[in-house]
């Protein structure tokens, strides 16, 4: 007897949607982009001064965030500078309001 499961195919839209969707999933890292929104570019430490969160963290919620594409980090030895991946940014905004619409 053959199985009767549809096989769902998503469009990469779908699958960057979710994604972002997923890192933005915690209150933290949403409060983490509203603070580099403000900045032109900030550092780890810079972070931790603002966020009452342990170092490490800090750094696993920036890893998913820069994992999903909404930020990008320079390493600066012995620091990483991190900021808003703008054209990343601006297509999670369009893809967001395109599913809202």
């Amino acid at each position: 007897m053959k199985s009767s499961i549809k096989q769902i195919e998503y469009t990469e839209d779908t699958e960057t949607l979710a994604k972002l969707a997923k890192a933005l999933g915690h209150p933290t890292r949403i409060a983490i982009l509203k603070h580099l929104e403000n900045q032109s570019c900030c550092y780890t430490g810079d972070l931790v001064d603002v966020f009452p969160l342990a170092q490490s963290t800090v750094s696993q919620h920036l890893k998913e965030l820069k994992n999903a594409g909404l930020i990008q980090g320079e390493l600066k030895p012995p620091k990483i500078k991190y900021c808003i991946n703008q054209e990343n940014w601006k297509m999670a905004k369009t893809l967001f309001q395109q599913f809202f619409d």
